[in-house]
C-alpha cells in the first residue's frame, strides 16, 4: 500500500534543502512533473512500476485504490514523499495555483505497463 516518506531536509536563514538520497526503495529510471493541470490525472495503476510524488510547490490530492482498502492522500509539502507500489491504482486532482507535482518512476514509460480499471 501507499505510504509517504518524510524526506530529510535541511533549513537555514537561506532557504531549505531537501534532499533525495537513498531514501526510495527503487532505483529511478524516469522523471516528470505536472503542472499546470485543473482536472483529475491518473487513473491508472501498473504492472511494475513504483513511483515517488512530491509536490514541489502548492498541493494536490491523491487518491488510492490498492484492491483492499482505498485512501486519499493531501500531498502539500515538499518534504513528503508518497510512495504508490504498482497494484496502487490513483488519480490525482484538486490541484491548487501554481502547484506542480515531481514523479520519480522505476520503470522507463511503457503503455504496456498501465492498467486503467479500478478494482
Amino acid at each position: 500500500m501507499a505510504h509517504i516518506i518524510n524526506l530529510p531536509t535541511f533549513g537555514d536563514d537561506r532557504g531549505s534543502l531537501t534532499i533525495i538520497e537513498k531514501v526510495l526503495p527503487f532505483e529511478i529510471k524516469r522523471l516528470y512533473y505536472i503542472y499546470g493541470a485543473d482536472s483529475k490525472r491518473g487513473g491508472h495503476r501498473h504492472k511494475t512500476t513504483t513511483q515517488a510524488l512530491i509536490t514541489l510547490n502548492g498541493s494536490c490530492e491523491i487518491f488510492i485504490n490498492n484492491g483492499k482498502t482505498t485512501e486519499t492522500i493531501l500531498l502539500d509539502s515538499p518534504e513528503k514523499c508518497l510512495i504508490l507500489d504498482k497494484d496502487d491504482w490513483h488519480t490525482m486532482d484538486k490541484f491548487t495555483e501554481g502547484s506542480v507535482l515531481l514523479v520519480l518512476a522505476s520503470h522507463y514509460y511503457d503503455v504496456d505497463d498501465y492498467i486503467d480499471e479500478e478494482y
